[in-house]
């Protein structure tokens, strides 16, 4: 077998790996995944920095890893990112009190970034492109595609701007009440 056989394969994997990491928020959950762990790392240090005892001691273990399942469940449903952004967010902020002031700044600094960018990842629209006419055996020039068709505009909006809406007349059940107080 020749290298050129061998490539196909591996440009293939590549290309899948390529299309299933830009259709979620990988680098935000990943982010707040090394956040997570790095805050735990720095728990288990030899370093006396920080005393927990009690429920501290449980919450400096249990924030970090929630921001680990936060992180790692961003990569796996991508449709719950909101959540699982706004989460990071707080533990992110909460992990300054129970963490070894957030893992020494880096495990924090770490979730925040990884929570704004997951709070601010939007899926990609696929949008079903028009396919031209195939050309016949006289044309021999290249086939243009034509562009995709636009999504529908949505009528539901008011269509009213604020300032026609607050110089209207006030309805009549606001006169009534007006006139009786």
């Amino acid at each position: 077998m020749t290298a050129g056989q061998h490539a196909a394969p591996a440009a293939g994997v590549r290309t899948r790996w390529r299309r299933w990491r830009r259709a979620r928020p990988f680098t935000a959950g990943l982010l707040i995944a090394l956040g997570g762990a790095e805050m735990l790392v720095t728990l288990r240090a030899p370093l006396g920095v920080l005393l927990h005892v009690g429920p501290q001691g449980l919450a400096a273990y249990l924030v970090p890893a929630i921001l680990v399942i936060c992180g790692v469940l961003l990569i796996t449903t991508p449709q719950q990112r909101v959540f699982y952004a706004v989460l990071s967010l707080v533990l992110g902020l909460v992990s300054w009190l129970t963490s070894n002031l957030g893992g020494f700044l880096i495990g924090m600094l770490l979730a925040l970034v990884g929570g704004a960018l997951a709070f601010a990842w939007t899926p990609v629209k696929t949008r079903a492109a028009r396919i031209a006419p195939e050309a016949g055996p006289a044309e021999t020039g290249p086939t243009e595609v034509a562009p995709a068709q636009r999504e529908p505009v949505d009528r539901s909006a008011p269509t009213e701007s604020l300032d026609a809406i607050l110089s209207a007349e006030p309805s009549p059940h606001r006169d009534a009440r007006a006139e009786r107080g």
